[in-house]
Formats: C-alpha cells, sequence, structure tokens
C-alpha cells in the first residue's frame, strides 16, 4: 500500500503531467500572458496578481474542474514499485482471463473475415467515399446486406466466461454449504452489504426530495421541484463539477440534464473538440473496417427496432463509426483490464481501433444532445468512464464481475426464498439480470427512467446502483416470481420494465427494507 501522503504527492505529479499536454494548459498560459498587460498587474507582486486574475476571470474553476475529471477518471495510484499491468487490473488470473476473452473475440472476427474474404481494414474507393460523405447524415436509410456478419458475441456467452472464472488460490468445494456462494459467480471479491449501500447512498434516502418521485403529477411543485430547480440552475452558473455532481444525486431537470451532465464529464465542446470530430468523421469516410459491418448489424438489430430509439438511428451510426476511430479512447487500457486489438491497413500500421463488439449505450443521450460532435463526446466520456467496464473482465466494484456477485448477494442475503425457489427451478436470477446490467439498463427502462438512473451513475461516480436496481426489480416481482416453475416463466414475469419506476424502486429496497 502506499502512505497517504506519497499518494498524494503520485497523484499530483500524474495530474501535472496530464494537464500540461492539454489545449487547457495552452490556454491558461496565454491568458497569463495576456493579463501580463493589465494595469492591476505589479511586477513586485507577480505571482499572486496573475493568481488573482485567472481565479476573477474564471480560468481557476476551469482548472478546477480539470483536476476533479482526472480524480474522477482515473484509479488511485499503485505502490511505485508496482508493474504497470497492477494499475491495469490487480488480480492475475483476472488479467488472464480477460486475455482469454479478447482472444476468443480476436479469432472470431478473424474466421469470419476468412470465411467472408474480407479485411480487418481497408481503403475505401474515392467513389464509395463520395457516396458515404453524400449520405452521411440519412445512414439509416441505408440497407446493406448483413445477412453473412454474425454477432461476435451474445451476453449469454460473456455470462458464461465469468460464471467459469475461479481464483487459484481460493479453495471452494463443489458441494453447496453454507461457506460457498449459491449463485453462479464464484469468486472471492469484496460487495457491499445493504448498511454500507445506505451510507453511500444516503442521499437516496426516504426524507431527502427526489427527482423521480416528488417531481409526480400529485406532488405540488413548490414543496421540493421547484427549489430543486433553482439550485441547478445556481450549480449551472458557478461552472463547478463538483457541485453538479453533488446535486444530480437527488436528479436532474429535464430541461438542465444535458449541460450538468457535460458540466460533471467536463465536457465544453470548443472549436478544436469539433474540429477533432471532424477528422473521426474524415477518417470513417476514408477507411472501411470490418467493426463497421458490425455496427451497422447492431443498430439494426437493436435501436432500429426500439420503439423509443429508432428515429436516432443516423445518430447511432455517426457516432459509434467516429468511436471505432478514435485514438484517444486508447488512454483508458491504461486502467482498463482489456488490451486493443491493432488494425494494419495494406501492410501499413493503421488505426489503433478500440472495436466496442457490444452495443454500448449511446441511443439515450440522443434525447439530450442533438449536436453530433457534443453527442460523440458525452458518449465517449461517459464509456471510457463508466460503460467499458460492464464489457471487460475486472475486480474493480463497478466492474461486472463485482455487479454481478453484488446482485446475487443481495438477492441470496435478502430474499433467501426467492433465491433458493429461482435457483431449484433452473431459473438463476443472473441469466436474466445479466442483460440489464451489462446494457446499464438501457432498451428495458422507458427513457425518462433510464435517465433518472444514469443521473445517480455520474453523481455517485459508480455502476453499483445497477446491481441494487436489478435486485430491486426481483424483489418488487417477488410474488409472482415464488410462483413460476421454469426460466422461460421467469423470463416472462421478467420480461417488461418499461413500467418501472426506478426511484421508489431503488429507495424501498435500500431504506424501507427490514435488514
Amino acid at each position: 500500500m502506499v502512505d497517504p501522503e506519497s499518494g498524494l504527492s503520485l497523484t499530483i505529479a500524474r495530474i501535472v503531467q496530464r494537464l500540461q499536454g492539454s489545449s487547457l494548459h495552452s490556454q491558461l498560459e496565454r491568458q497569463a500572458r495576456v493579463s501580463l498587460h493589465k494595469p492591476e498587474i505589479k511586477l513586485e507582486s507577480l505571482k499572486e496578481d496573475i493568481k488573482d486574475f485567472l481565479k476573477t476571470s474564471g480560468w481557476e474553476k476551469k482548472l478546477q474542474n480539470a483536476v476533479y475529471s482526472e480524480l474522477n477518471v482515473f484509479p488511485s495510484p499503485c505502490h511505485p514499485a508496482a508493474p504497470p499491468e497492477h494499475m491495469k487490473e490487480p488480480l492475475a488470473y483476472m488479467r488472464k482471463a480477460q486475455g482469454s476473452w479478447e482472444k476468443r473475440i480476436l479469432k472470431s472476427l478473424n474466421s469470419m473475415c476468412t470465411e467472408l474474404s474480407i479485411p480487418l481494414a481497408q481503403k475505401r474507393p474515392i467513389s464509395e467515399q463520395k457516396e458515404l460523405l453524400n449520405k452521411w447524415n440519412e445512414m439509416g436509410t441505408d440497407e446493406p446486406d448483413l445477412s453473412l456478419f454474425r454477432p461476435v458475441y451474445a451476453p449469454k456467452d460473456f455470462l458464461e466466461v465469468l460464471m467459469n472464472l475461479r481464483n487459484p488460490n481460493y479453495e471452494n468445494g463443489e458441494q453447496p454449504s453454507f461457506r460457498n456462494h449459491l449463485g453462479l459467480i464464484q469468486v472471492p471479491l469484496k460487495v457491499k452489504d445493504i448498511p454500507e449501500l445506505k451510507e453511500d447512498f444516503s442521499e437516496l434516502g426516504l426524507n431527502i426530495g427526489q427527482l423521480g418521485i416528488d417531481d409526480s403529477a400529485q406532488v405540488p411543485p413548490e414543496f421540493f421541484e421547484n427549489e430543486h430547480v433553482r439550485v441547478g440552475q445556481k450549480v449551472l452558473a458557478e461552472q463547478d463539477s463538483a457541485a453538479a455532481q453533488q446535486y444530480v444525486r437527488q436528479g436532474c431537470p429535464t430541461a438542465l440534464r444535458a449541460d450538468l451532465w457535460a458540466l460533471i464529464l467536463n465536457i465544453s465542446n470548443q472549436p478544436e473538440d469539433i474540429l477533432y470530430y471532424e477528422q473521426l468523421k474524415s477518417n470513417v469516410i476514408q477507411h472501411d473496417l470490418l467493426v463497421d459491418s458490425l455496427i451497422y448489424k447492431d443498430v439494426k438489430l437493436t435501436a432500429s427496432n426500439d420503439d423509443y430509439y429508432f428515429v436516432f438511428e443516423d445518430y447511432l451510426y455517426q457516432v459509434l463509426l467516429c468511436f471505432s476511430r478514435d485514438t484517444s479512447v486508447l488512454e483508458h487500457f491504461t486502467y482498463s483490464s482489456a488490451t486493443p486489438p491493432k488494425s494494419y491497413i495494406r501492410g501499413k500500421l493503421g488505426i489503433e481501433e478500440c472495436a466496442v463488439f457490444y452495443p454500448p449505450n449511446v441511443a439515450p443521450l440522443c434525447f439530450l444532445y442533438h449536436e453530433p460532435s457534443r453527442l460523440y463526446q458525452i458518449f465517449r466520456e461517459m464509456y471510457v468512464r463508466f460503460f467499458f467496464r460492464l464489457h471487460s473482465i475486472s475486480s474493480h466494484p463497478s466492474g461486472i464481475v463485482s455487479l454481478c456477485l453484488l446482485f446475487e448477494t443481495l438477492l441470496q442475503t435478502h430474499l433467501p426464498q426467492l433465491f433458493y425457489h429461482l435457483r431449484e427451478i433452473g431459473a438463476q436470477p443472473l441469466r436474466i439480470s445479466f442483460k440489464w446490467m451489462v446494457r446499464a439498463f438501457s432498451g428495458y427502462l422507458a427513457t425518462d427512467q433510464l435517465l433518472l438512473l444514469w443521473d445517480r451513475i455520474l453523481g455517485y461516480n459508480s455502476l453499483e446502483i445497477l446491481a441494487v436496481l436489478a435486485a430491486a426489480v426481483f424483489a418488487f416481482r417477488a410474488v409472482n416470481l415464488m410462483e413460476v416453475t421454469s426460466l422461460a416463466a421467469a423470463e416472462a414475469v421478467l420480461a417488461d420494465l418499461s413500467t418501472l419506476k426506478v426511484m421508489p424502486l431503488l429507495q424501498i429496497f435500500l431504506f424501507a427494507t427490514v435488514t
């Protein structure tokens, strides 16, 4: 372990190093030089005067937000002697399992390339480039033949891998007993119990106002909603990321959500950001990747058939195609257990693509952001902060393995009869809830409820609330589930979550359940 003082020094050094190469650093330098011409800047107190100028002109706040963003994204520093892979994932068996999973995906991709006689990446002919550029804003009208392309993996394939995870240093007998876990996940990770979750999610308590409950038609707006909106406007006026993150724990007013999320994620959509997006678009136009066809297929199979999201089909193609070319996403591999594959174009090192073969959760964001470059930046930041953890094997508390274990532990501890009943009829609860969690409930909840849930993910900088909600859904439908006699019947009971209200479910499960 690193002692607190050394850890702080390492953190400061890392943040300084990262910010030195940023556009914010050059902007601060430029502003400091401009301030030298101002009469209030005195030579004898130069340092303090420039600091005061940066504070009064709002630049100090921008620097604070950038530092806060770095602290939220990057993990605590490891011991200086620890090898780099420990920052990615401290447990060797998890790293090995992730490596095997990646090999399996790449093998599937390569065999698809061989079968279809198509390369992983190639330059598009000029005529094709022009055609793609002309239909960039209406790609949803394109109907390419994708029948020969198969999805690289399904949720159940990934779940099977997680079910087979074992810690080689931990002896866990095959026979069920009070000493081992009766669920599908058999790795000894520390997960929180309800008292710890109550403490962590204290702002969701029954006596605290919540959007998603206290803004319903039956509750007069002057009781909570009006004041909450006023505070939200003040937070936005202050442009303080930390305050915004605290604020959204009680939910975001619909009119303020887009700006509050951008503030928390430190997204400002500067001219250079728009230019960067245009460069990514240019890269999509010029190069054809195998992943493009997989993205088309994913969107056609998911969002195109969704009552909420089909209207955003064009946006989804634009964002996901650009995402597959974005080399800045590679930075997140320094703290992710995953490793990016490399793609070569005609013998030349081409795009190091971080191909996401799982439909990432971009569609709900289309309700908030209508400008492609801003939508893209928000999605990318959400992915490298949160959603990548749902698609890789790690021991992180917000990783999919920990979420599965947390879900099973909550059910096993607080609804033992239901858990045992479902287990006995061959309907292990995780087989049903896994797809909800791996997609962060996108495509399952009504959009307004999904956005209220994601408010809390941003507010708490954690995905653990996904496992809590999954357990709460089972608790809510427990009476019906106790009657079922098969996995198919259990799935039918839980097939439609679109009528559920997220906040009452979370509050009842965490704060109104006897523990």
